[in-house]
């Protein structure tokens, strides 16, 4: 992999609402205005050489990357990595209600109810990365989600991951060469083996 572009999903049935969805059983589906967004992804990248593109397994990320795509013929790689955090008893739940719990123990702490760490979910990012990072295509769009894309922006400026980040926008596209994924990957990489939030 040479070139790389980082992409929210559209708006989705469930973020619309402020609902968390971590289990990518549960079909949530893109608003209109997400798939009007998912649109506009495709006339952004129109230009771009894309060889492979690469999603969570969620539908939300997958429908994004349908009709970014619509109408080029670009293989497809589902990577469980890069799904979003398990909510655990959060699932389905106000985000402000997992946020208040996020906000209020460690990285390593499991969110009850078979939820993730923190942690734990960075570690998945980091996994997902350095799989693509070693592709042979040289040029990938990954379709996911807010936290795997935001940890990366962050890195790129020296930030370790943090119990709350600003908000990624939906299916804006965010362009990075392999030297700078690598190097937020490492960071985060670090940051796994010890981590800790930011004072």
């Amino acid at each position: 992999m040479d070139r790389v572009v980082l992409a929210r999903h559209g708006e989705s049935e469930r973020s619309v609402d402020g609902l968390t969805n971590g289990d990518p059983s549960v079909d949530v589906t893109l608003t209109a205005t997400g798939r009007e967004e998912a649109r506009r992804l495709g006339v952004e990248l129109a230009d771009d050489l894309i060889d492979l593109c690469v999603t969570s397994e969620f539908e939300r990320a997958q429908e994004t990357a349908t009709l970014a795509l619509e109408g080029r013929d670009v293989p497809r790689l589902v990577l469980a990595d890069l799904n979003d955090i398990r909510f655990g008893e959060f699932e389905g739940r106000p985000l402000t209600d997992y946020r208040a719990w996020a906000h209020a123990h460690g990285p390593e702490d499991v969110c009850p109810g078979g939820g993730d760490s923190r942690a734990q979910t960075v570690a998945r990012y980091v996994r997902a990365y350095r799989t693509i990072l070693k592709r042979p295509e040289p040029s990938v769009l990954v379709v996911a989600h807010g936290l795997p894309v935001r940890y990366v922006l962050d890195a790129l400026e020296g930030r370790n991951p943090a119990a709350a980040v600003a908000q990624v926008p939906y299916a804006e596209p965010f362009r990075l060469d392999a030297n700078e994924l690598r190097e937020a990957v490492e960071l985060l990489e670090a940051w796994v083996a010890s981590p800790v939030w930011p004072t």
